[in-house]
């Protein structure tokens, strides 16, 4: 007599002493005998121990044993007030009998414990709560049992549950587990909320709740979407009943309470069978298979008549023909779901395992004043390998159950006035999203193609982001005035504005022309002769001996006839004045200034041997260099906005406009050079 809460399950269970959480009555004895599948171990984990140990455990004290019967062999005695059990209880056989004594005593709540097979390593007992665990994401084993009178919930799905609900409790409400077999939950931690609702589900009342800091929800199969009754997915004509409830009020209008009335949050009257006895039904055609995994239920809804089914049971089929009554694995007695307590509230019980069926049938069995109800079913497209079904005879029925077939079927085709409809209404594909797919030979070849398909598109990328940098920076190293590389002297001589720029120690060597092939280029083509060798800085153009040259730009004026080379050969024609073509623009690699040329002097018949050639540069100390001998005529440019004077030497050879074979221009002298060295 002082067994309190059991529940003992094929795999998993629970057990508490009699009248916990208070106090255990005095000269109670209470002797659970637990068994799981052969080959398996049971472990024991309290969850609450608090046993009278005033004898030192002499007549009040827990006993756990190894084995059944005679045979059986202690593992442990225990008690004490406020007892912590750490680590579980393990058994080394399938059998374990756990023994309950309580003596004389004043105080002690007495125990609570869960037990499962050893494979179930998380195990937790019906007393844990989300805020035992500190981890924001959490998977553990809730036993069978835990819905009890003693613990209490806030919250529902899919807002989520507060942090002080039974983690185990809340699982049973939410559908994810099964009271009658216990099972693994997913928990997800987040943060709470104001206000938490309540509502009844799987035999689970859950209570309104105020704020708390956090909540948890549940990781689900995602196969709860609805199947078309509140929709009209389902169309009337596949919603059938046994009979239909018709009546005239006092204004002599008829009612007719239909099949199709029968739609969750539907306006208007729901589905009523004529007579209210345990061989009614309401049928619905789902069109095909699908997976049921819950169903939603709700009474009449309309204040003047307090209808509603208070319990029912499940029945399904493939052909209409032959009916499966809904059971949990492993027991031998139909399912009774629990229904509605009144009219207004909607009611939701979770099939574990779901139903694999096209035809599905609620049998009510206890109802308030008459059957009458309105319902919703959940679950999704059914695509994966069929569980096996569980077959089950069918129930006894009694004498009067062929009269009442008959009597109903008269009474449908006499009063039945359904509502048929022009349009047609087809069944849309309700996926399940968290299943997993099957896996094929294609997921290999498709584990191949996309990474060699990325890299492919990547390189190309690559390529066409290389083509158009280079074709930038080609734009950039052309001038605006300047030719195309493709037009300059020679493929090679073009691609050099794209090399290193030398240095200018080697660049000191003379470059060398002679006469006849100077004189054979065009007047356009003596500047680009001239920057055929890259220098540092760019050689000015020479159009000749003139009297006056105005100063040079690299901008084309607004007005006027634009400048252009002289026609004559710039060495062999008498003095004249030929103004001057635009200046190319320097190279990109080039120096910002142009220099001038600097012109040997020293074999000039004019000029004695042993003079030193002119520079046009200052030495240092802006103090201008030492001319010794005769000086050449300078030649001066004047321009309306400047008067400065630039010298130019002449080219060392024969006078006259014909020169000698070969004709030498010197590079620019440094500073340091001109000043303290003279020319070989």
């Amino acid at each position: 007599d002082g067994c309190g809460h059991t529940v003992l399950g094929p795999e998993s269970g629970t057990l508490a002493s009699i009248n916990y959480p208070q106090t255990s009555p005095n000269s109670t004895v209470c002797e659970w005998e637990i068994r799981v599948k052969p080959g398996q171990r049971v472990q024991l984990k309290f969850g609450d121990f608090d046993i009278d140990d005033s004898d030192s455990c002499h007549s009040s004290y827990l006993r756990v044993h190894n084995g059944i019967g005679p045979t059986r062999t202690e593992i442990g005695k225990f008690c004490g007030f406020g007892f912590q059990m750490d680590g579980l209880i393990t058994s080394k056989s399938n059998e374990v009998t756990v023994q309950f004594m309580s003596g004389t005593h004043t105080s002690g709540r007495g125990f609570l414990a869960a037990y499962s097979t050893t494979d179930k390593s998380d195990l937790i007992t019906c007393l844990d709560n989300a805020s035992h665990f500190s981890e924001p994401e959490f998977n553990k084993y809730c036993p069978a049992g835990c819905v009890i009178p003693f613990a209490d919930i806030s919250g529902t799905i899919p807002h989520g549950y507060r942090d002080s609900s039974s983690l185990c409790m809340a699982g049973v409400h939410a559908g994810v587990v099964s009271n009658t077999l216990g099972g693994q939950i997913d928990v997800v931690i987040s943060k709470g909320i104001p206000y938490y609702e309540g509502s009844l589900a799987n035999n689970v009342t859950s209570k309104v709740g105020p704020l708390s800091t956090s909540l948890f929800t549940f990781k689900t199969s995602g196969c709860y979407g609805t199947l078309g009754m509140e929709s009209g997915v389902i169309p009337d004509s596949q919603i059938t009943a046994s009979s239909v409830l018709e009546w005239s009020d006092q204004t002599g209008q008829v009612n007719v309470w239909k099949p199709e009335n029968a739609r969750l949050k539907r306006v208007g009257p729901p589905w009523a069978a004529f007579v209210s006895d345990e061989h009614q039904w309401l049928q619905i055609d789902l069109n095909k298979e699908k997976r049921i995994t819950g169903i939603i239920t709700t009474g009449s809804t309309l204040a003047e008549y307090y209808y509603y089914v208070s319990a029912y049971r499940i029945l399904y089929s493939d052909d209409a023909q032959k009916w499966t009554v809904y059971r949990e694995p492993g027991m031998d007695k139909d399912k009774i779901f629990q229904g509605n307590t009144e009219l207004y509230q909607d009611v939701r019980n979770n099939f574990i395992p779901p139903i694999i069926a096209r035809f599905f049938r609620i049998n009510p069995l206890k109802w308030h004043q008459k059957i009458a109800m309105k319902v919703e079913l959940l679950g999704c497209q059914f695509s994966i390998g069929r569980a096996p079904k569980i077959t089950m005879p069918p129930p006894p029925q009694n004498k009067n159950d062929d009269k009442n077939d008959d009597f109903s079927d008269d009474f449908i085709h006499s009063v039945k006035t359904s509502l048929q409809t022009d349009k047609t209404t087809f069944t849309p594909e309700i996926k399940n999203t968290t299943v997993t797919p099957s896996v094929t030979k294609d997921v290999a070849l498709t584990a191949v193609l996309v990474p060699v398909l990325v890299m492919v598109f990547t390189t190309l990328i690559l390529i066409l982001v290389c083509a158009w940098h280079w074709r930038n920076r080609k734009k950039k190293t052309e001038g605006t005035y300047d030719l195309p590389y493709w037009d300059r002297a020679g493929w090679w001589k073009g691609m050099k504005q794209f090399l290193p720029t030398k240095s200018a120690e080697h660049e000191e060597t003379p470059v060398r022309y002679s006469s006849s092939e100077i004189g054979h280029l065009r007047p356009r083509e003596v500047p680009t002769m001239l920057q055929t060798e890259s220098a540092e800085y760019a050689q000015p153009l020479v159009g000749g001996i003139v009297g006056t040259l105005h100063q040079r730009s690299t901008f084309k004026p607004e007005e006027g006839k634009e400048a252009s080379y002289a026609d004559l050969d710039p060495y062999n024609s008498p003095v004249q004045e030929v103004y001057h073509a635009y200046a190319e623009p320097l190279p990109i690699t080039g120096p910002e200034y142009a220099t001038p040329i600097i012109m040997d002097m020293s074999s000039h018949p004019s000029t004695p041997l042993g003079v030193p050639s002119i520079s046009t540069f200052k030495a240092a100390g802006n103090q201008a260099p030492s001319l010794v001998g005769t000086y050449n005529k300078l030649l001066s440019r004047t321009d309306s906005a400047s008067s400065a004077q630039v010298l130019y030497d002449t080219p060392k050879g024969q006078p006259g406009p014909g020169a000698a074979d070969e004709l030498v221009y010197q590079v620019p002298q440094s500073v340091a050079h001109s000043a303290g060295s003279k020319d070989e």
